[in-house]
């Protein structure tokens, strides 16, 4: 069973139903149900079909968030061999929401750089869920520099609802840090390609998402602040989440077309948790022709960044 999202009732009612009638199909105290397990399988899947054709954009917040959405780390272990992972800001400390190192993808060297929120109580403390401090960020800048330095191309995967606002990480400069950060995105001679698998939000995702192709999940989003909070600044009311988030634009069909993102990746019906396997294969084919175009382009990295930048601040 599947952990459901409020729109996502009538697939709950549905889906328990056929799991109650698996259960005494196996256990041999009912008759035949095969037929009316058929039947309840196809109202769910048109059911599914309904709630997910015309999603809200706080329908794609929820969706976003979800806990059971593939991870940072799943997609370094579906996607990459030979994973080293580097671990400090040779600063500070090590910080574990982000998830950095170097690997082989499909037989190229790669930089990786991550957000990881954690699958369950335990990773999620771990990880702080993905929100990231100074030492984090002054990590990901020594990456940066290493994969500048070896002249290897850059992936980032983004997943944070925001940098940590907690009083420690401003007393060790994290403005200065988000700063740096997207400072380096921008210096890298490297080509870099940033995805957004599930929530890129405000400087805390921009700081490591600041990249020659930018892609998102069909169901992501990526915005300046979340919607709660910017319900909480515009109205002091955080119960009208969701008119900030149709306001603030923040899906990745939103964003193709203000031209902030290069391109959608499409997620399983249902969304990405219900095919983890399928939607982390489409993530790395195309990783691997954005990568081709790159091997094959005589293109100066950094100014094509800069362009792609100030081209969004001349057209908005």
């Amino acid at each position: 069973m599947y952990n459901y999202l409020d729109f996502e009732k009538p697939v709950q009612d549905l889906e328990g139903k056929i799991l109650e009638l698996k259960k005494l199909a196996e256990s041999g105290e009912a008759v035949d149900v095969g037929d009316e397990i058929s039947r309840l399988e196809k109202r769910s899947r048109d059911a599914l079909r309904d709630a997910y054709k015309a999603l809200t954009p706080w329908q794609k917040v929820q969706v976003a968030r979800h806990p059971d959405r593939p991870h940072c780390v799943d997609y370094i272990k579906g996607l990459f061999n030979d994973f080293t992972p580097l671990a400090g800001d040779r600063n500070f400390g090590e910080d574990q929401a982000i998830v950095g190192g170097f690997a082989r993808f499909r037989g190229e060297p790669v930089a990786i750089i991550g957000q990881e929120k954690g699958s369950d109580t335990t990773s999620r403390l771990k990880h702080n869920f993905g929100s990231v401090r100074p030492e984090g960020y002054r990590k990901a800048v020594r990456l940066m520099e290493l994969a500048d330095r070896f002249n290897i191309p850059l992936l980032t995967l983004v997943d944070t609802a925001g940098a940590y606002p907690g009083v420690g990480a401003e007393e060790r400069g994290q403005a200065e840090a988000i700063a740096r950060s997207t400072s380096a995105c921008l210096g890298l001679k490297v080509p870099s390609i940033s995805v957004v698998i599930g929530e890129g939000g405000s400087g805390g995702a921009i700081a490591i998402a600041t990249a020659n192709r930018v892609y998102m999940l069909e169901h992501a989003i990526y915005s300046v602040i979340s919607p709660e909070g910017a319900a909480s600044i515009l109205w002091r009311d955080t119960t009208r989440s969701k008119d900030a988030a149709t306001n603030m634009k923040i899906t990745a069909q939103d964003l193709l077309e203000l031209k902030i993102i290069d391109a959608i990746i499409p997620e399983p019906l249902g969304g990405a948790h219900r095919g983890a396997e399928t939607v982390i294969a489409a993530t790395g084919d195309l990783i691997a022709k954005t990568m081709k175009e790159f091997s094959g382009a005589n293109t100066d990295f950094r100014e094509q960044r800069r362009e792609k930048y100030l081209a969004m601040g001349r057209s908005l």
